[in-house]
């Protein structure tokens, strides 16, 4: 399994760099990303859609379709229908969600950010985000990017990765480590 990500993570890379490198030549980084977020959005929150997008049953020509069709629906830049229909075309659907990932840490790497994924039990607001970002800026002394996801079986509060760095308070993590120390205890 891990060969597997290996490979996929290579894939994404290789990918996400050369549409990183066209989109800065063309001047459309900040277009690009907020096309690819917007794309990321859709993936989380239709289930059909995320299926869709990893299914091998489906042609490259439905994938490139049906994608294309969406992405011009949404407004996407010419530049990020072309970078998905080539994807669907070569039939690397499988690798797109860590190619948006690739081209977001490459985007934070040129600006000089640090990315730092958080968890939480549920959406969170703009206002919290913005608290979480000044918080950790002040902490790392950096601009920092913020890549959130939503995982329900946290219960509540929050994990950040930081690089190799990762800070739990979900309430889940406390009620195992309450239960590890009453097991200790008795």
């Amino acid at each position: 399994m891990a060969g597997q990500n290996a490979i996929t993570g290579g894939i994404a890379t290789r990918y996400a760099t050369a549409l990183f490198e066209l989109a800065d030549e063309s001047g459309a980084l900040d277009t690009v990303s907020a096309d690819l977020q917007s794309l990321k959005n859709m993936l989380e929150q239709s289930s059909d859609l995320a299926r869709f997008v990893a299914s091998p049953l489906y042609t490259r020509d439905d994938h490139t379709k049906a994608l294309g069709a969406i992405l011009e629906k949404a407004g996407a830049s010419a530049l990020t229908q072309q970078f998905v229909g080539t994807v669907a075309h070569q039939r690397r659907l499988f690798s797109l969600g860590d190619m948006i990932t690739s081209f977001g840490q490459q985007l934070a790497a040129k600006r000089g950010e640090v990315t730092a994924q958080v968890t939480s039990a549920h959406t969170l607001s703009e206002a919290q985000l913005a608290q979480i970002k000044e918080t950790l800026k002040a902490q790392l002394k950096s601009d920092v990017a913020l890549e959130t996801s939503v995982d329900e079986n946290l219960l509540g509060g929050l994990v950040i990765r930081v690089g190799s760095r990762m800070i739990d308070s979900s309430i889940r993590t406390k009620l195992n480590r309450l239960q590890l120390n009453l097991k200790e205890a008795s």
